[in-house]
């Protein structure tokens, strides 16, 4: 099943929130529910039939702070003031911009800066999920929609929680043991420990999945019995590792417009990209091949030598076969981005593009 009924919901009718979350937990649904009311919307991405995240509008970042304050007392790989700096990045400036989940793209940040690991995350997207789906059966009026292509398509995923199972751990009355329970999970350094909270779910790992993810960094990462979780393992690094080791990713970007350049520059945080901007396609092959950027932004329309000639100049470069490189233009057809893709092209970005829409298509290909 891949779609909900369009005549269900165009207009607000009465919700029954537990019957809309059993017809997204087959195993062939992907895609995410969304659902709206006067006090806010709710968003449910699901993978095969399991959860991978949820948020709710009008409390996106509120839940990650707390649940972050409260990791930040036990792990010392994360600051103290890391919602000011969350903040800074994908907050400010960000709220009118069209990107649907910053909140999911700090997430992938703080394991990208080895803050937190993948595990860490997983760990944390549970909380939050428990929240927002707390709320959400509370819900008794709105109207919904189910869309079957997601932004966290291209995303890392972190893990696959069985959504069946956190409602009913919604619904069971919480005790005070219990809450001592879900304590003592946080203070846990190793998740293979009785009281992880994914242990109280039972969740059935999934099988390994035909498409691949983008690979994350090799942190502290582990692999509970119960749980689902998409990480590499690397048994030596202890989770105590310094934030020193964050990395600066530096970002080419060639485009003859230094007006395109400014824009690209005031929408990266210069504590995360260093961005190194260039008009001549000429001189920039060979800036490119001393900097050895991470990613690279080129303008298709270009003078002396487009950008198709110039992603296959550096195609045929041994060190340049698997850097991302990211077509910049304002040709939207479908033989424009066919074009881009035979000269090996990773992605492709449209102009003009919103401060969201750069920050996605980098996420996608660095993390």
């Amino acid at each position: 099943m891949k779609t909900l009924p369009i005549s269900r919901y165009r207009f607000f009718q009465k919700l029954q929130p537990l019957s809309l979350l059993k017809k997204i937990t087959g195993k062939s649904v992907t895609g995410c529910l969304q659902v709206f009311s006067t006090s806010g919307s709710w968003s449910i991405y699901m993978d095969e039939g399991k959860l991978i995240y949820a948020c709710y509008s009008e409390k996106m970042f509120e839940p990650l702070y707390r649940n972050l304050q409260r990791l930040s007392q036990q792990i010392s790989t994360l600051p103290g003031g890391i919602k000011e700096q969350l903040r800074a990045i994908f907050e400010t400036g960000i709220e009118n911009q069209a990107i649907p989940n910053p909140d999911y793209l700090a997430i992938c940040w703080l394991v990208n800066q080895k803050y937190i690991s993948p595990s860490q995350a997983a760990i944390l997207i549970e909380q939050l999920a428990l929240e927002v789906l707390e709320s959400f059966l509370n819900l008794e009026e709105g109207s919904y929609e189910f869309i079957p292509e997601s932004f966290l398509d291209d995303m890392p995923k972190f893990c696959h929680l069985n959504l069946r199972l956190l409602v009913e751990r919604c619904q069971t009355p919480r005790s005070v043991g219990e809450a001592s329970r879900r304590e003592v999970a946080y203070r846990q350094t190793s998740p293979t420990s009785q009281s992880h909270p994914s242990q109280l779910f039972q969740i059935n790992q999934l099988q390994p999945q035909a498409k691949t993810t983008p690979k994350l960094p090799r942190t502290n990462g582990y692999k509970p019995a119960a749980y689902s979780i998409n990480t590499n393992e690397h048994r030596d690094q202890r989770i105590s590792q310094p934030p020193a080791g964050k990395k600066l990713y530096t970002i080419f970007c060639i485009d003859d417009s230094p007006t395109v350049l400014n824009t690209i520059k005031s929408y990266l945080d210069e504590q995360t990209f260093s961005v190194v901007g260039v008009t001549d396609p000429l001189k920039a092959l060979m800036q490119i091949i001393r900097i050895k950027p991470d990613i690279i932004l080129l303008d298709i329309s270009m003078p002396n030598l487009d950008g198709y000639e110039l992603c296959s100049l550096l195609r045929k470069h041994s060190h340049f076969k698997k850097i991302p490189v990211i077509m910049v233009s304002a040709k939207v057809g479908f033989l424009d981005r066919a074009k881009a893709k035979m000269v090996g092209a990773s992605g492709y970005l449209t102009k003009p593009f919103t401060q969201g829409d750069l920050l996605k298509v980098i996420f996608q290909h660095i993390v």
